[in-house]
């Protein structure tokens, strides 16, 4: 079987640090606000081009937090994606602002820059851009729209841990930049936990006391905020798995280096990769025909993949409020149609790699000997000079 993710796989190759490291947490009897949240918010923000890093309990109260100190609320407009995970515009709800979407890029699935400022209305607040699969938006132009007109930008940075835009960390591109460690992400916690990113320090002191029940002494509280903290022992597990980072990065484009090479010859739309960004492939997605056949195909194999996300949020039942139908963003549904996540993980070997792409051309009607060339035993592509750990 191979699994879209292996999160045990990895745990293995860890496992000695990350239970000595949980372990020491038990044994210091402190489990909130620990030293590795105060550490893990530092070298986070670090790696990430940012000043100010404050750890949350998940992505979603991130992008909570973040609206919520930049005084996002009642009838502010939030344009955002439809193509995204729906924690990015429950946040929005939350913050009790209103939902606004723009089509995507058909080529990056990323929010399409050329359409945003015929969406900005006067009641346009804020821009929440999602970097997806692992690649960047077009964040210039959209930096230019929002100081043209006076909104404020939270990028929504879950899936594009260490990702970059024009040579710089996409940390650096936003009034605040959101990310999530959920399980599944390139770093994940084991359990939920977030992160907002940010460049200006007032913002920075006022999300730290607002996503600790907005507090600035033990019991002095200087407004009422939330219990959005990071819990300790997941920025234990968070800081363990920080130094792998790089090494785990580089091994996700490898994989997806020879996806792309193995998967040209078939009938199939592979990533494409702007080149204003480096892509860190949270997920590989292509796109296919008859998608369903294929996903009968793939299981019969024993290979999982995933789709991500089937129904644009417009769709959804959730917010047939909003009064969107199909055609509303026609770009976005077409890809939502096609899109398949196929399986990628640091710890994938060469031989599932192929195996994966050997179903794909079955599926496609292609003889595979005539494609593939493969190792007859399982090995991992060969190391990088940047394949190091991340020093803190």
């Amino acid at each position: 079987m191979i699994p879209q993710v292996d999160l045990k796989r990895q745990y293995k190759t860890i496992k000695k640090e990350i239970d000595e490291t949980i372990l020491s947490v038990l044994e210091s009897g402190q489990f909130i606000q620990g030293q590795h949240v105060k550490s893990f918010q530092q070298e986070f923000a670090a790696i990430s081009g940012a000043q100010y890093g404050i750890g949350t309990s998940s992505g979603t109260t991130a992008l909570h937090l973040a609206l919520t100190a930049l005084r996002i609320g009642p009838g502010a407009e939030v344009i955002t994606v439809p193509n995204t995970f729906i924690a990015t515009t429950e946040a929005i709800t939350q913050a009790r602002a209103k939902i606004k979407f723009v089509d995507i890029d058909e080529k990056t699935y990323t929010m399409d820059v050329n359409k945003l400022e015929e969406a900005i209305t006067e009641k346009t607040k804020a821009i929440i851009p999602v970097h997806l699969y692992g690649q960047a938006a077009d964040m210039d132009p959209i930096m230019d729209l929002a100081r043209k007109y006076k909104l404020k930008v939270i990028a929504d940075a879950a899936q594009a841990h260490m990702a970059s835009y024009k040579g710089k960390p996409v940390g650096q591109f936003g009034d605040a930049v959101v990310t999530s460690f959920y399980p599944a992400k390139n770093l994940g916690a084991y359990g939920d936990a977030g992160m907002v990113l940010t460049n200006d320090e007032d913002l920075a002191n006022k999300m730290r006391s607002l996503a600790d029940h907005g507090r600035i002494g033990k019991y002095e509280h200087l407004i009422e905020g939330f219990n959005y903290r990071m819990d300790e022992i997941q920025a234990a597990v968070l800081r363990v798995k920080l130094k792998y980072l790089l090494k785990w990065t580089h091994r996700r484009r490898q994989i997806a280096k020879q996806y792309d090479m193995l998967l040209e010859q078939l009938d199939v739309i592979a990533p494409a990769v702007a080149d204003y960004t480096k892509h860190v492939y949270h997920l590989y997605v292509i796109r296919v025909k008859n998608r369903q056949r294929v996903l009968e195909a793939l299981a019969k194999e024993e290979i999982s993949a995933g789709i991500h996300y089937p129904i644009p949020l417009h769709l959804q039942q959730a917010y047939q409020h909003l009064g969107l139908g199909k055609g509303s963003f026609p770009v976005a549904e077409k890809c939502a149609n096609e899109i398949l996540s196929l399986p990628l993980y640091p710890e994938m070997i060469d031989k599932e790699i192929y195996k994966v792409a050997s179903a794909l051309a079955s599926v496609c009607g292609r003889q595979t000997t005539s494609i593939f060339h493969h190792p007859s035993s399982p090995r991992r592509s060969e190391a990088s000079p940047d394949s190091t750990h991340v020093q803190r």
